[in-house]
Formats: C-alpha cells, structure tokens, sequence
C-alpha cells in the first residue's frame, strides 16, 4: 500500500516547491504523476516546470502520449504513465492511490480550506491503515519530517 506524504506550504508557492520534489522522484527512477484541482492549475504547473531554474527543467507533458512522458499533468483520475509517485494539489482527489509507491499531498498553509481539507484526508488515510507522514518546511526552505 503507498504511503501518503502531507507537505504544508507554508513558505514556498507550489510552483516553487513542487519542481525540486519532482525532481527526486526522477532521481530515484520513479515517473511521477500529477493531478491538480483544475485546468489552470495543470497549465500554470506546465509553465513553472519549464522555468523554475534557468539551467533546467522537469521533462513532462499534459498532453499526447503520457507513456512518453516521466512527469505527467492532469486534473484526470488514473494512473496513465504508469507513475510510482503521485503528487496531489489544489484538492484533486486522491481516488484509490494502492498502486502507487507514494502519493504527497501537497496543501497551503496559509488556505483555511486547504488546511480543513488537509485534516480530513490526514484522518481518513489514519482510519483505513494508510501509512502518513506530515512536513513542513523550516525557516530555511528545507522539508522536515514532523513527529
């Protein structure tokens, strides 16, 4: 069963904060996928792989063949790169994230909806047996494991 990574934003936006988490997922031989909330979302997120350095990018695609692609964007439920990591943003629904290694939530600390929503999927994944982990970011722009 796959394990379900909380990360609360609270310094970074999500277009600064999810390219480097893609990253790792790559570095580790995963292919990720990433839902967001909506079709926006999925074409800022586009935009922000491409720029979020000046010396590089995270290869994905929102469209085409997503088996081509390492790092795929939808706001769709499915798995249709064949994904290890799925990265969750702006509420996409998790749907049945079993056949993935890992699914990271990702939420903004400074949403009361976002934390609200946050909440409740930390104590649905807690009642069915799903392994969670919380993050937050420290002072310095670095993940810290929360006990």
């Amino acid at each position: 069963m796959a394990e379900l990574w909380f990360y609360h934003l609270e310094r970074s936006e999500l277009e600064r904060a999810l390219p480097p988490l893609l990253e790792k997922s790559l570095q580790r031989g995963w292919r990720a996928l990433v839902r967001a909330g909506s079709p926006e979302r999925v074409e800022q997120l586009d935009t922000a792989l491409w720029t979020f350095r000046p010396d590089s990018f995270v290869p994905h695609g929102r469209e085409g063949d997503p088996m081509r692609q390492p790092v795929w964007l939808t706001t769709e439920a499915g798995n249709p790169n064949g994904a290890q990591a799925l990265f969750l943003v702006d509420g996409a629904e998790p749907g049945d994230i079993s056949g993935f290694e890992r699914a990271c939530l990702l939420f903004d600390g400074n949403d009361a909806s976002a934390l609200e929503m946050a909440r409740s999927r930390w104590k649905q994944a807690k009642e069915v047996g799903i392994t969670a982990s919380y993050w937050k970011e420290s002072a310095a722009g670095r993940w810290e494991k929360q006990q």
